[in-house]
């Protein structure tokens, strides 16, 4: 088994072009990850009274909020997803396809997996609401499934907005939010509705970020340095003397959350982690040289919407699959104490195998299902007239055992390969395996 492992780990690292950019790849990876983990550990479904509702150990025990500064990594895909969109918008227009034509292609690949979800919640609703389940546990499941949603909704609407916002300066969205901050917090003015203008304003700064790293504007290690102390400095100040709350995710029950509407604390962490992950895209390329490591970061880029649309299903599917058992420790019970958070780390292996067979069911949505398969290793490459290639390696290798059953890597980030946000690099035209 691990010959196996070691021999489809080697493949996927020799048919991947010295040009694509691994750290890119990395970089995402760790992004869903950390959403996934970060969700897993601060998500409570605590049963009472027949029914279940959302509690956070955030809540009862706030000195855990720097799992939060790890696990809350959204900034981070943001800053990739906009480097990857300018970067396969311009490759786009060099091959002569036309603006709608490449986000047609790129919102495609989010709307298949997208559609799975919907329709497969719409059917556990109905099922639910007619054997009798309480509203107010259909309503908690139903929004805690579809919560993955909104980041989508989001990411789409900076996609479709990439050739308007391509060269803004990041200072602009920054200065929305700090302005709608101090409206809200500061002088309590304007309506209700005034802190869902930093919905899309506060994404759109590491958004931009990426495109100023597609640029070259952020290739320096001074940048880097620049954004995460700024960031940092900034933060530390915003939560320590201007009130904002230190755990950078929502918080149930708390009058301010730094993600529901994003705050400015929650855009200056941001910053910081870009920092950061700018910081460490050396390192990274050196480490993913390494056939195993670059194997599972392409694993988890090939199906990373479907792990981040499925993790929460998998969760509440794990709940309420052992509901007969009683009150569980870490899954049933309310997080208010060590004992609990010891008790979830267990459950957290169980997750992952309910992820795992989510991922087997609903994986072929995000990776294009009806492609035909081949068996066993072998790899042949064609150019567009069909005449063999030789002396070059292959773009794509689909491998069935060791890694994965199929496992596809592109030719370079955000160029005709496919590259995209979260999806699986596409055969190219006249490419076969």
């Amino acid at each position: 088994m691990w010959q196996a492992v070691r021999h489809g780990a080697r493949r996927v690292d020799e048919a991947t072009p010295d040009s694509r950019d691994r750290a890119v790849d990395a970089l995402r990876a760790c992004a869903i990850l950390g959403v996934v983990l970060g969700h897993w550990l601060v998500t409570a479904l605590v049963a009472h009274d027949g029914g279940l509702y959302t509690a956070s150990p955030l809540g009862r025990m706030p000195w855990l909020a720097p799992i939060s500064w790890i696990f809350q990594t959204l900034a981070v895909f943001f800053l990739v997803g906009g480097h990857v969109a300018t970067k396969s918008l311009a490759s786009a227009r060099s091959r002569g396809l036309t603006y709608g034509q490449w986000l047609r292609a790129r919102l495609g690949r989010l709307a298949r997996p997208v559609l799975a979800l919907l329709c497969l919640w719409a059917a556990v609703t109905a099922g639910l609401l007619l054997t009798g389940a309480p509203a107010d546990t259909v309503h908690t499941l139903v929004k805690l499934a579809l919560s993955p949603l909104w980041f989508l909704l989001v990411l789409a609407a900076l996609t479709a907005a990439t050739p308007l916002v391509a060269r803004l300066h990041p200072l602009w969205p920054l200065a929305v939010v700090l302005h709608v901050d101090v409206l809200r917090f500061g002088l309590h003015l304007g309506p209700s509705w005034l802190g869902w203008a930093n919905l899309p304003a506060g994404w759109l700064v590491p958004y931009t970020l990426g495109a100023a790293w597609t640029r070259g504007q952020l290739d320096t290690r001074r940048a880097g340095r620049v954004l995460l102390v700024f960031g940092t400095t900034a933060t530390v100040g915003l939560v320590c003397w201007a009130g904002y709350p230190a755990a950078m995710v929502g918080v149930p029950g708390a009058a301010i959350s730094n993600l529901d509407p994003p705050t400015l604390a929650a855009v200056t962490f941001g910053l910081a982690q870009c920092g950061l992950a700018l910081l460490l895209r050396d390192r990274l390329r050196r480490a993913l040289r390494r056939p195993l490591p670059w194997a599972a970061v392409a694993a988890v880029n090939l199906s990373a919407m479907t792990i981040f649309l499925w993790h929460q299903t998998a969760l509440m599917a794990t709940t309420a699959a052992t509901l007969w058992a009683g009150r569980l420790p870490g899954l049933h019970t309310v997080p208010d104490g060590p004992a609990w958070i010891a008790a979830r780390l267990g459950w957290l292996p169980v997750f992952a195998l309910v992820l795992t067979v989510c991922w087997g069911a609903f994986r072929s949505y995000e990776q294009g299902g009806g492609r035909r398969r081949v068996r066993g290793w072998r790899v042949r490459e064609r150019n567009v007239r069909g005449r063999r290639v030789r002396g070059r390696r292959s773009r794509v290798v689909r491998v069935r055992r060791g890694v994965g059953r199929v496992a596809r890597v592109g030719r370079a980030n955000g160029t005709a390969g496919g590259e995209d946000t979260g999806a699986a690099p596409r055969v190219p035209r006249g490419h076969r395996v």
